[in-house]
């Protein structure tokens, strides 16, 4: 089951409900949550609780009530993969005695500290593949300024594309990381027509995370 990764205040309303039931052995009430939580009104609880059905964490029942995923039951609302946990410390330089610790856990977060500005997209073809991203990769995009040489998505007369972004009084030239494909070059008197949609920070396949690469200089 590959579910989304929540948010950190999803992650503590999650916690909360699992932490409550394992004590009390019945969810908390609206009101205890909202208390908790110091929500002025029960809509915010409702709107997490939404978010967490959405996500994969929380199932809704034949009784028409909520109740905990059983990925999740009683694991304190952490799965198996949600982290790498990190066992200790590990020298460097000189050879040094081993230290093992228990140092929490690496996750996404850890990774992209302002994942709640980040967003994915999936990549259809192989134009950037010379950048390592291949058909069939999610691309993590944020909405933050580009930079000429940079990684962007772009959205233009309701098509989108993956390219590197280079802006001068010519127009827009996006550039493919793939000598099979061409520049797509976008005229000045079009181009507002021209909206980027996110600033490439990394990508996610098979193979693992991959943060973003170094921005190309324009030859």
């Amino acid at each position: 089951m590959d579910n989304a990764q929540l948010t950190r205040k999803q992650k503590d309303f999650f916690d909360f409900i699992i932490d409550y039931k394992k004590d009390h052995d019945v969810w908390p009430t609206y009101r205890e949550i909202a208390d908790a939580f110091n929500y002025k009104s029960p809509n915010s609880v409702t709107q997490n609780i939404q978010a967490l059905l959405k996500k994969g964490y929380l199932v809704k029942t034949d009784d028409d009530e909520y109740d905990i995923h059983p990925d999740y039951e009683g694991n304190l609302g952490l799965k198996k993969t949600a982290g790498i946990p990190v066992r200790g410390l590990i020298a460097a330089g000189y050879l040094q005695e081993a230290v093992e610790a228990d140092l929490g856990r690496i996750t996404l977060e850890t990774l992209f500290p302002n994942m709640d500005d980040m967003f994915a997209l999936r990549v259809s073809g192989m134009s950037m593949k010379d950048a390592g991203i291949y058909d069939g990769d999610f691309v993590l995009l944020m909405d933050s300024d580009v930079k000429d040489g940079d990684i962007g998505a772009v959205l233009y007369n309701g098509e989108t594309s993956l390219k590197r972004i280079y802006s001068d009084k010519d127009g827009l030239r996006l550039e493919p990381a793939n000598e099979e494909y061409d520049d797509i070059v976008i005229e000045p008197d079009i181009f507002e027509e021209v909206r980027v949609i996110g600033k490439y920070i990394g990508h996610v396949n098979r193979t693992g995370i991959h943060k973003g690469i170094p921005t190309k200089k324009a030859s």
